[in-house]
């Protein structure tokens, strides 16, 4: 018999963040979160996004025992603001039981319908910035702290149950040595005279900072169009600010301004911590923290975590300026392999601008939908 509990108490949602550990402990390509900022996300006082949104999560127990769990998320923004009535569900994993996950998913199936939402879609965060997609290749690739891992057999237990595809990411990989600067040295310099940019050189994390609310903003501009965007809030920049930025090598974070100072291009690159964060086993302490910050300094594989172009820029080359600006920051450092984070397959302007590069997929993903 499966027994659904909301996880409410400390100690429940403990458990909730904890359960992966256990579906996952003989994984060599699963990533672990850092279990104190999980419970952060999942905490009402600490994370806004729950001034606009709110979650509520799950636990499915057989025998006494913690088999899967799910959380069930309303981002008011999307619902009320833009009419899309759906019900998000997101951190969903469990055991290769067709009860199991039949049970969770009819628990945040009646939220939805309680709350005259149309149809649920998962796997899914809160926002943009959040994991999405349930996957269905790559299980033989290591993962990374910004995308969910699971079992092949994920995939079989949403269609069992009714649901059927929403939305395809593929995620890519090339060498650094597929960088050819000819593809964007001479171009560079001439879209910079042209519209009068420039590239600012950042060292230090303070040097960043005052340019990230910007930031956001812009990538609120230029990520409007997609099917999947829910727009990040004032309040939201705060925390996101204090929950990535740290995490970045200043150096990996590119902005170009015009003459005014005014930003039009940004892109952000995070080191890949997989292999930092399996040696941590979910703790920064005593020595997770140690690991982190040695992948920070010294990983020799990085992530292309954002990258956005004002609308009035868009398809005039300002990405050529900063390819050239990774590209020089890149070959000092000595870096070998370049991912990319999940993207629309339908994004064909995303693909355009990799293209040079000779990228390969090494992992797709779904979200999936089922009407309400």
């Amino acid at each position: 018999m499966i027994t659904i509990k909301e996880a409410i108490s400390k100690k429940d949602l403990k458990a909730f963040v904890r359960f992966p550990f256990k579906i996952y402990e003989d994984s060599k390509y699963w990533v672990p979160p850092i279990i104190k900022q999980e419970l952060e996300t999942f905490n009402k006082d600490k994370n806004p996004i729950f001034k606009d949104a709110e979650a509520r999560f799950f636990l499915a127990y057989q025998s006494g025992k913690v088999v899967g769990r799910i959380a069930a998320i309303i981002n008011w923004l999307e619902v009320d603001k833009q009419g899309i009535k759906k019900m998000r569900f997101g951190w969903f994993d469990f055991i290769d039981d067709l009860e199991v996950s039949k049970a969770l998913l009819n628990t945040i199936e009646d939220i939805g319908r309680e709350q005259q939402l149309s149809y649920a879609e998962g796997p899914v965060g809160f926002s943009n910035l959040d994991k999405v997609g349930v996957m269905t290749e790559g299980f033989d690739q290591l993962g990374t702290m910004i995308t969910w891992y699971n079992h092949p057999y994920y995939i079989d237990h949403y269609k069992e149950h009714g649901y059927v595809i929403e939305k395809e990411y593929s995620e890519n990989k090339f060498p650094f040595e597929n960088v050819k600067p000819e593809f964007f040295k001479k171009a560079q310099e001439l879209i910079k005279r042209r519209y009068k940019l420039r590239a600012l050189k950042l060292t230090k994390t303070e040097e960043v900072m005052p340019y990230a609310d910007r930031m956001f903003d812009l990538f609120n501009e230029s990520y409007s169009s997609l099917s999947s965007f829910v727009e990040i809030t004032d309040i939201q920049k705060e925390y996101f600010k204090k929950k990535f930025i740290s995490f970045i090598n200043p150096e990996y974070i590119k902005f170009v301004v015009d003459e005014h100072d005014k930003l039009v291009g940004f892109a952000v690159v995070m080191p890949r911590f997989a292999q930092a964060l399996q040696k941590a086993n979910g703790k920064l302490f005593p020595f997770g923290f140690t690991h982190i910050l040695k992948a920070k300094k010294h990983s020799k594989d990085v992530i292309f975590y954002l990258i956005g172009i004002h609308p009035d820029y868009q398809n005039k080359g300002v990405h050529a300026v900063i390819f050239n600006e990774y590209y020089e920051t890149f070959r000092e450092k000595g870096i070998e392999t370049c991912y990319r984070t999940p993207e629309l397959e339908d994004n064909v302007a995303i693909k355009q601008i990799w293209k040079h590069f000779d990228p390969k997929v090494y992992a797709r993903r779904k979200t999936l939908r089922k009407n309400l």
